[in-house]
């Protein structure tokens, strides 16, 4: 039985087993890459997607929770790369091994919507928990603050 959710704005559907994690669908069955398997237990957020607007990481979930839902990858976020953190990204020059940073931008770009003027503070905060094994994390911080700034 087919699972069907929106991907990106896009209806599509999988024939994947139910608890098969969503991060394998999206990179796997629907080549969608941009999503980065790291730890495989949902701790460092490499995996982390939008599913209905909230933060999920995607190696943990299995693609049946998504049924009837919708859920956005990095690709989806801006299709040429427009969206405030992409080039707040590249103009503080983030990326080091860059393996993180969609996983970065998904989980800064839910707090710019709940809150467009975080404060360094609630962004130190809302980020807890997205590992940068390079430790670019005074740059992730301040291109967060020039998203905000700009957005």
């Amino acid at each position: 039985m087919a699972i069907a959710f929106d991907l990106n704005g896009e209806r599509v559907s999988t024939d994947a087993a139910p608890d098969t994690p969503l991060i394998w669908v999206l990179r796997e069955h629907l080549r969608l890459t941009g999503t980065k398997f790291s730890c495989g237990s949902g701790v460092c957020g490499a995996c982390t997607v939008h599913l209905d607007g909230a933060t999920l990481r995607s190696c943990i979930a299995p693609v049946a929770t998504v049924e009837g839902r919708s859920v956005t990858t990095i690709e989806g976020l801006s299709a040429d790369r427009s969206h405030p953190l992409q080039k707040a990204w590249i103009a503080e020059q983030v990326p080091q091994c860059g393996y993180c940073q969609s996983g970065q931008i998904m989980q800064a770009a839910t707090l710019l919507k709940q809150n467009p003027s975080p404060t360094r503070d609630e962004i130190i905060q809302h980020m807890d928990g997205i590992l940068c094994r390079c430790g670019t994390y005074g740059r992730i911080l301040r291109a967060i603050e020039r998203a905000a700034e700009e957005g």
